[in-house]
């Protein structure tokens, strides 16, 4: 059976080139939405290591480091002897983000809006099933947290820990697995909000509050008030980041829409340093 034909027979008149530092990301990405696109579609085969290269100013090394990335998401499949052809879409797709959430300050803001539709009803449901025993644990995580941070620690293992608690508090095994998967990116997100809090005495009040405020709500069997508690809680800490000057007010506005016009703590309103 002879192989089946190019999904592109020769390169298009002014290929696209890859300027980048990070070609193979460049490169993948640029296949990926490709094949997304049904350019490339289940069946056909990738133009050569030498066509690609040629095709996008890049070298064989670059090339083969792409579609191993390829490879490692199942997108193609190697045909020993005859090349690489894009694979058939799986019925079950693993769950993946997009690893630029990793590389962007401004992309924190991001997994901040995924954690507050996450984290609001986890907050909720355990307001309704949390246990006696639960509840402890999670007064004594608010004390872990308050612990590190004394010791000059940024608590982000603790606070992680804390929210992973509530997760357990749902008695739905799937949100810890979910917050699992979520705290590659959390992790880094935590990293920075925590570090922007402790520059400043209102922030790190305003936390320990808003903390504590989940787990009373938790506590009191109050499932309206969690959600909202912990809803609050993630806007509050983007707004922190605004204030801090992380992150800009405008560009937190266009990836949140309503940051800038959420009301200040009053405490946080008479120190707010001028910017």
């Amino acid at each position: 059976m002879p192989p089946m034909p190019f999904a592109v027979s020769k390169p298009p008149p002014h290929p696209r080139r890859l300027v980048t530092e990070r070609l193979s990301d460049q490169l993948a990405a640029l296949l990926r939405g490709q094949i997304d696109a049904g350019a490339l579609r289940p069946g056909d085969r990738l133009p050569t290591e030498q066509q690609l290269a040629h095709a996008h100013g890049v070298s064989r090394t670059v090339v083969r480091e792409a579609v191993h990335q390829l490879r490692s998401r199942n997108l193609v499949h190697a045909r020993q002897g005859s090349g690489v052809y894009v694979a058939a879409a799986p019925q079950n797709l693993p769950l993946a983000f997009d690893p630029s959430v990793l590389e962007s300050v401004h992309s924190v803001v991001h997994v901040v809006e995924v954690r507050r539709v996450l984290e609001g009803e986890m907050a909720a449901l355990a307001a309704q099933r949390a246990s006696r025993s639960q509840v402890a644990a999670l007064r004594r995580a608010l004390k872990a947290i308050d612990v590190a941070a004394a010791a000059g620690q940024d608590g982000v293992a603790e606070d992680l820990s804390f929210h992973r608690l509530i997760g357990e508090a749902t008695g739905n095994p799937q949100f810890s697995q979910l917050l699992g998967f979520l705290e590659q990116y959390l992790r880094e997100g935590m990293r920075i909000t925590r570090g922007n809090e402790a520059r400043r005495v209102d922030f790190m009040d305003a936390v320990r509050r808003e903390h504590r405020a989940i787990v009373d709500a938790i506590a009191a069997h109050d499932p309206a008030t969690a959600r909202r508690r912990a809803t609050e809680h993630l806007m509050h800490a983007q707004q922190r980041l605004v204030e801090g000057g992380v992150i800009a007010g405008a560009s937190s506005a266009r990836a949140a829409g309503t940051v800038e016009h959420l009301p200040q703590h009053p405490r946080a309103a008479r120190t707010r340093s001028p910017r």
